[in-house]
Formats: structure tokens, sequence, C-alpha cells
């Protein structure tokens, strides 16, 4: 899909808890959805496979919200500790926090909004819309740790959620298929063949961005 409208690229700070976050909005012309990133262990704003993603929902339209959910020092931390980035209800909150920021800002005040996490942020992706279920309108987990959401949050997600799991990536699939079935929001999964947890194998990650761009053009815009 060609990009219509020129994109608008600012980078922003999210207060959270106390901390700032920094991230990168992208806003079409005359957005027609609103997508926030949360990304998995070990990764940022930065990361290029969720990049490639943002730029092809870009291209159909939506704004895109990438943004680090740890600082900078939490981040040189993990390097050695590696307990935050599984820390889901400090990344359930901060996505929360982020989700609440966009509705405020100017730019995407009263969009429609979806969440995509990948990794641990696919966990953080469902706690936060069981946390904002009356404003977060569909979910995309790409490779995600849906085990690790908190039973209760679980059960209380509304929104509409697309599991994308590698075909040769066995543990993970075999987890979302699990919590698939303890959760009461419609869920579907879509087995990429042949792709493990990373999608780098020729092919894998343009399949993803077309299942995430569909997910969100059927609920959110």
């Amino acid at each position: 899909m060609n990009r219509a409208h020129a994109v608008s690229m600012i980078e922003v700070e999210i207060s959270a808890g106390g901390v700032g976050l920094v991230g990168d909005l992208a806003v079409p012309e005359a957005p027609r959805g609103l997508v926030l990133f949360a990304h998995g262990s070990g990764s940022g704003r930065l990361s290029s496979r969720n990049r490639f993603v943002a730029d092809s929902l870009q291209s159909g339209g939506l704004a895109t919200l990438l943004f680090d959910l740890l600082t900078v020092e939490e981040e040189r931390e993990e390097r050695f500790t590696r307990h935050l980035r599984f820390d889901i209800d400090l990344l359930v909150g901060r996505l929360v926090a982020a989700v609440d920021w966009a509705g405020a800002r100017p730019e995407t005040r009263g969009l429609r909004v979806g969440l995509f996490g990948a990794s641990t942020g696919g966990a953080a992706a469902l706690g936060a819309a069981a946390e904002r279920s009356d404003h977060v309108a569909a979910v995309v987990s790409r490779g995600g740790r849906p085990d690790l959401t908190p039973e209760a949050e679980l059960r209380d997600v509304r929104a509409p959620t697309l599991f994308i799991v590698g075909g040769a990536d066995g543990t993970v699939l075999a987890l979302n298929r699990r919590t698939m079935a303890r959760m009461v929001a419609h869920v579907e999964l879509e087995v990429v063949p042949g792709a493990t947890h990373l999608f780098e194998e020729p092919g894998a990650l343009e399949r993803v961005a077309e299942l995430a761009g569909e997910w969100f053009e059927r609920y959110i815009t």
C-alpha cells in the first residue's frame, strides 16, 4: 500500500509513574486511528522489526507511537539484572500512561486506539487493554507472551485480539494457544509458516505487517 499522505514525525516524552519515556509519534494527514507499540524483552522504539510494521501501518493512514517502556538508566541496569523486562505490572502501567497521554494530545485526541505488542510487550498490551477497555479497540501480538498476563486482567480484555506466531516458534505457539482458551474477548491466531521467533525469514515480517494492518483496519478505522 502506497503512502497517500505525508507523515509528521515528532519526538515526544511521556510521563509515566514519575519517569519520562522517550517516544516517536508519527501522524499522517487525517489519521484514521492510532497504534501504540509495546516492545518486548531487550528491545525499544528503535527496533527495526517494529519500525517496519509501523511504516506499513502509516501507509494505511494510521498514526503510530513507538516508545521505550524503560528509561535509559533502567535499560543500562537491565544488561546485568534482566528483571524489569518481565515486570508485566510495570510495563502495563507505563503503556496505560501512554494511552492516556495520547488521548490528551491534539494530534491524536479522539482517535480509536490499537495496541501492537511483541514478546513480553504482548502481555503488556493485553494488560493495558484490560485497564483501558473503553479506549483500546484492538490488540495485535507478534510472537508475544500473553501467558504472562495476570489471569484477572486476561478475563477483562474486551478488545478483539490477534495473535501472530511463527510456525517454527513451537514453545511460544503452544503458550499462545493455551492463552486463547482463557480469554473472553474475540481472539484469533495466525501462524506464519516456517517463521521463527524474530520473523527474520524472507517474507515473514511482511506477512506480520499485512496481518496487523488488516486487523487494525477492521477494528479501529
